[in-house]
């Protein structure tokens, strides 16, 4: 992961250098090399995907640089950890203090999976009335399930507790969903089952407090546009036991006037889902082999200076 971006990019390459040395270990390497089992875990996922979509980022950067222009995004956004991607691209955290934002956050939502055992599932082709409906029924004395994400009409995510969850899915098969995946997590991401993990990065955001934006974020929990410090902070502490409203906070960048999407990071998940939400949206992402920044085919650089 990252390691063909790491070989054909500086600027790349000085990101996951310095990463290594604030984290004081070689996540380079277990981008790179792996094991999966040992890059898929919360607590380093987390890092490598924060400093993979930032090493995208600076690598875009240097492109405008070399034809001598300035990357100054209109507005950005980020999903779930994604969020903290956003918020050193606006400039209101620095990279090293979103990193050690992030592998803290990785470790608090451990401790709490840990604490609370639980998981997700993604449901498709149940709107999301449906699914909010199911989860309520599911719940019970043995735990909370809820809606964590709405990615798209008919593509969410519920989280909770084992047992709710599990009832849950249940009910979503019996009721018609196109399909219902158990996620490959021990973890109850964006549920109140999360909440000692907000707390606990409450206390780092005081610690390293953003700044107010140099460009507009649009936020997850209710796709509102965060401009000051007490805003950016207040969306990075409750993100962690809040719904993911992505199409809700696409649709608001696309009334703020973007037009032209750039997912910066690994793999093209949020590049399909924009695309499910407006299939008329130009939209790229950097890491695409066949159109991204390090194919023949890239044009973004061009497209968005015209």
């Amino acid at each position: 992961m990252g390691e063909r971006l790491y070989h054909a990019s500086r600027a790349a390459r000085e990101v996951f250098r310095r990463a290594d040395e604030v984290l004081e270990t070689k996540l380079s390497r277990l981008c790179f090399e792996g094991p999966k089992e040992e890059l898929e875990r919360t607590i380093n996922q987390q890092p490598a995907t924060f400093v993979i979509s930032i090493a995208w980022l600076e690598a875009l950067r240097e492109r405008f640089a070399a034809l001598d222009r300035k990357l100054q995004p209109h507005v950005l956004a980020g999903h779930s950890m994604g969020e903290f991607t956003a918020a050193v691209a606006a400039g209101s955290l620095d990279f090293e203090e979103g990193l050690l934002l992030v592998r803290e956050r990785g470790k608090a939502m451990d401790d709490a999976g840990q604490e609370n055992p639980g998981g997700m599932a993604s449901i498709l082709g149940l709107h999301e009335d449906t699914v909010a409906e199911i989860c309520e029924e599911a719940r019970g004395d043995d735990g909370y399930v809820g809606i964590a994400t709405l990615n798209c009409e008919g593509q969410n995510v519920i989280s909770g507790a084992v047992e709710p969850l599990k009832r849950a899915m249940a009910a979503a098969q019996a009721a018609g969903a196109r399909k219902v995946i158990r996620l490959p997590i021990t973890i109850a991401s964006h549920s109140p089952l999360m909440q000692r993990a907000s707390d606990r990065m409450n206390n780092w955001l005081e610690h390293f407090p953003p700044r107010e934006p140099e460009a507009p974020v649009v936020g997850n929990i209710n796709g509102d546009v965060l401009r000051s410090e007490s805003e950016v902070h207040a969306e990075l502490r409750d993100q962690l036991t809040s719904i993911v409203r992505w199409q809700r906070g696409v649709e608001r960048m696309q009334e703020m006037g973007a037009d032209l999407f750039v997912e910066v990071g690994p793999g093209n998940v949020l590049t399909k889902l924009v695309r499910r939400i407006d299939p008329e949206t130009k939209v790229v992402s950097l890491s695409d082999e066949r159109s991204g920044l390090l194919s023949e085919r890239f044009d973004i650089v061009e497209s968005a200076t015209r």
